[in-house]
């Protein structure tokens, strides 16, 4: 548990730091599975201020392998719109690294067909080995990605009608006009998710209190998506004091989690 996001953010980072310079001596290493949201923001901000401080002789190495698939897409939102995760990854990772959208893979939410672009993104990350670490935010209603309940485990990447619930918390995003947040997405499924090496749920603040209550102390459920991560033997929760205002976590289904 962690005073603030800040601190969150810094011991992530630390993590992520000894993976990422693990990845310079491995000849294909798997992508990354990166997310978006407010979460996730001081977590990239952090991530860039430490790469940068990487001596130039192994951050350009770093830089020139990179390889992320993110999570999910806006259907109807191009790369060029503010309010695309295209757009979100292009300003808080892609342009402070200088990383371009070869390296930074977002499915395409102009496509014609939606359904074959989820396709072709699945078998795209398949045909590279699947995710090495994957970061995961949480949702208000236990969505992960865009997996809205009621979600299985075996889902794969697809396009998804968007719950009003999760339009309603992401509305912010569009200048908090609800008429504007896409009613469709398209997804890794907790298929894919759940194939990663290694899976980190980063929870913070006091809204997520309720959620994250549910989430460690009812069973896994369909109408819980990130309950199923609990089947993932490499799982790491991060958690701040707000998050954990209202939580009493059940020890025995707690076991289940790694730290």
């Amino acid at each position: 548990m962690y005073k603030s996001s800040f601190d969150l953010a810094e011991a992530v980072v630390d993590v992520l730091e000894e993976r990422l310079i693990k990845r310079l001596s491995e000849s294909f290493p798997k992508p990354l599975g990166l997310a978006t949201g407010r979460t996730m923001e001081p977590i990239y901000q952090a991530l860039v201020a430490r790469l940068r401080s990487w001596p130039k002789q192994n951050l350009e190495p770093l830089l020139d392998g990179w390889s992320s698939f993110n999570l999910d897409e806006y259907v109807g939102l191009s790369k060029g719109d503010a309010d695309s995760f295209s757009a979100y990854m292009n300003r808080h990772l892609g342009s402070p690294l200088r990383l371009g959208s070869d390296k930074l893979l977002i499915p395409d939410g102009r496509s014609k067909d939606p359904i074959e672009e989820a396709d072709l993104y699945r078998k795209h990350l398949k045909s590279l080995g699947g995710l090495s670490i994957q970061l995961l935010g949480l949702g208000m209603n236990g969505h992960v990605g865009f997996n809205e309940p009621p979600c299985h485990p075996d889902a794969s990447c697809r396009v998804v009608d968007l719950s009003s619930a999760t339009r309603e918390q992401n509305a912010s995003s569009f200048a908090g006009d609800l008429g504007r947040v896409p009613t469709n997405a398209i997804t890794l499924g907790l298929s894919e998710i759940l194939l990663a090496e290694e899976v980190h749920l980063i929870v913070t603040g006091k809204a997520k209190s309720s959620v994250l209550h549910s989430l460690l102390n009812e069973p896994a459920s369909e109408f819980l998506p990130a309950s199923w991560l609990r089947q993932h033997s490499n799982l790491f929760l991060w958690v701040d004091h707000s998050a954990l205002s209202k939580v009493q976590p059940n020890i025995d289904l707690c076991n289940n989690w790694s730290s």
